[in-house]
Formats: C-alpha cells, structure tokens, sequence
C-alpha cells in the first residue's frame, strides 16, 4: 500500500504526485486516461500577468504564489528530466474591435495598473511596431483599441505534462493508466482502495484530481464536488516561420504563438456537457476570426483541431482541501480556465495539507465543503463569451 493515493494523470494530478513523492512519501497515480489524452493537454498554456498584491482575493493570490513556483518547476524539470516545458514571458496584446470593447479594454488596464502590473496603451502605430502582422488592420481601423502586458507568459502543455510524468516516475511514482474506477473499498477510517474492474489500488490517502469527470466521486468525497463541464475548442496553424511575436487576445478569443511557426486559434466555451470533439462551425469561425485578424495566417497549413473539457464551479474557486466524507480523502478540481496557472500552488497546498506543514495558503476559502456563492461565475464568462463571439464576426 502507498502512501497517497491520486486519481487523475492531468497537470493537477500529475503535480500533485510529484510534490509528495519530492517530500518522500510514496504516491501512486491512477486514471482512466493516460496524461497525453487529458484535459491538460489540450490547453493552449496561457499565464497573464500574476501579481501579489495587498488587496488580492483567493484567485489571485493561488494564481500569484502559482506563478512563482512555475519558474522554479521550470529550472528543476529541466535539470531533472532535460526537457524545456517552453515557459516563456512573451508578452500578451490585448485588442478592441468595436467601441464596446474599447471601454472594456479601458477598464482592464486600470486594473491592471491598480494591481502593481506593467501595462502599456498602444497608439495604432505602436500596436505595427509590436506587432508587424497588425500594422494593416490597426492602420483600417479594424482594432479600435490595444494595450500591452509585457509579462503575459507561455508554457507548452504537452512538454510539461512530459516533464512532470518524467519526473515523478525518476521520484518513484506509480502511474496507472487506462483503469476506469468503478468502486471503493471503505473502513472506519475511509477509503481504504480504489476498485478498477480486477484490478485494486490501496493507499493511506486519496486525492480525487479528476477534472470535469470528479463529479462522478462526488458521493463518496463530497456531494457539492460537482463541477461544471464546459468544452473548449482549438485549431493549430503552422507557418514555415514564426509571424507573431506577442500572444493576441480578442476577447476571450486568442492566437498563441509557438515558436517553430505555429500558432494555437482558440477557443470556445460551450455548455456541452462531458461530450469531446470539434464542430466544423467553430472550427471555422477561429479560423475566420485569425485570418481576417493576421491575414498572412491565410497561408497557413490547419494541421489539426481538438478540445478539452474544463471544470468550472458556481463561485470561480476550485475546490482544494480535504474531503467533508471521508477522512483519508482530499479534492482538487474546479478550476476552470485557470488548472494550468494555479497546478503548481494546488500540488503544493494539497502536500501541505497531507502532511501537516504550514499550509502555503490559507485553505479555508477554497474548502470543499464551503457555500456556493456570489452568482454563477461560469455562466457568467460563457455569455461574456458569447458577447465577444458576436462582436468579432465583422
């Protein structure tokens, strides 16, 4: 029997393992998927800026000491496993198309200074001396507005997941893959295995890392563990060289540059339920959308398309802390667009939590059992979303 227990191989799961097995617990990791066919990797691996400020809520301040310790996982996944995860500050261009977005884009960047954040307003010819591929749709009037946040940063979700699966298996994780959980074993001081159809894994403790499919656990770790499943799209081009230099937002519309030339189009937010694939229609319209945005994207191969699946929760909080159930459980999942941002300072509070150090963060807000308030906050991006759909058709 191991120590600790984790279902789900995604970037939460996966971090989660590798920072028990850093403090030398034994830790095994079992899934119905393997890491390459996850949620996680189908991200686009956006970080916008991340400041610490004295006002910050329990967002910002997971997404803040998250940010740090990225940079410090991307120096020791290098040395430990020789692979480049492709974290990179790069800059983020954030653009308005109409008026309405102006006023938007206007109060984005009041607040983002009254975080402490470097943010630039752009002239339209600054928004061409940035962006050469812009200069034409700044120059007719297409962008009626623009800043720049120097610090928005990149990271490349296959290679993480390659380096956080390299690194816990050189720390002696056990990664179990293609095992449906169908049931639990229980005692008197909770979980005591996971049931995969012949097969049965044992631990002292459980975390349930499972994204969009927790909420199938939910009777056993709790029942407000439900999250919310909303379907993102995405295209990726591929150009012989690289043509943009900055990360484009739109919106919640982007186009996130690689540096081989290609760039990732996304995405969408759909209430679909649990249901994977792309559809021809919103495939088509990112495509409309970047081409008309970059027209040298016109030359551009589609090389393929996909979509991943993400767990959102009613108040914008993911749940991370121990189960209200089961003694010996603990959840993490529900974070939304942000699970990439925020893996790092979840894995590192879930290890706190598990083996009694002073907590990175104060728990108490991101508790599984808290009351769900302050509005549908997942609702409330998808039909801002849909506001942004419509005003980028042109």
């Amino acid at each position: 029997m191991v120590d600790v227990g984790i279902i789900g191989s995604g970037v939460i799961g996966l971090s989660i393992a590798r920072e028990l097995a850093g403090r030398g617990l034994t830790v095994k990791v079992v899934s119905r998927d393997a890491p390459q066919a996850t949620t996680s990797w189908a991200a686009s691996g956006i970080f916008p800026p991340a400041p610490l400020w004295p006002e910050a809520g329990p967002t910002d301040r997971l997404t803040a000491v998250s940010d740090q310790l990225h940079r410090q996982w991307h120096r020791e996944l290098l040395e430990e496993t020789g692979i480049d995860n492709g974290l990179a500050t790069c800059g983020g261009l954030y653009l308005a198309v109409n008026e309405p977005g102006r006023a938007r884009l206007t109060a984005e960047a009041d607040r983002w200074r009254s975080r402490g954040s470097r943010c630039e307003w752009l002239t339209t010819e600054a928004i061409g001396e940035q962006e050469p591929m812009l200069a034409a749709a700044a120059g007719s009037g297409l962008i009626h507005a623009a800043m720049l946040l120097p610090e928005e940063t990149q990271i490349r979700p296959p290679r993480h997941l390659q380096a956080l699966e390299a690194s816990c298996r050189e720390h002696g994780v056990e990664i179990v893959c293609g095992q449906a959980i169908d049931g639990f074993e229980r005692d008197d001081d909770g979980i005591r295995a996971v049931c995969c159809g012949s097969h049965t894994h044992a631990a002292g403790t459980w975390v349930l890392a499972a994204g969009a499919w927790s909420h199938a656990f939910a009777e056993v770790f709790g029942p407000s563990v439900q999250p919310r499943p909303v379907r993102g799209q995405i295209a990726l081009l591929r150009l012989p060289q690289p043509v943009l230099q900055h990360i484009i937002n739109v919106g919640l519309e982007y186009l996130v540059p690689r540096p081989d030339g290609r760039v990732l189009v996304g995405s969408t937010l759909e209430d679909v339920g649990l249901t994977p694939g792309t559809t021809e229609a919103a495939i088509e319209r990112m495509l409309q959308f970047a081409r008309r945005l970059v027209p040298a994207l016109g030359a551009a191969e589609l090389e393929t398309t996909w979509s991943g699946i993400r767990p959102g929760s009613a108040d914008g909080l993911p749940w991370i802390g121990r189960s209200p159930r089961v003694g010996n459980g603990l959840v993490a999942t529900g974070h939304f667009r942000a699970g990439w941002h925020q893996s790092t300072g979840t894995a590192r509070l879930i290890a706190d939590l598990i083996t009694h150090a002073t907590p990175l963060l104060d728990p108490a807000p991101y508790a599984v059992d808290r009351p769900a308030e302050g509005g549908d906050t997942v609702a409330a991006t998808m039909l801002r979303a849909s506001e942004d759909m419509a005003a980028i058709a042109w």
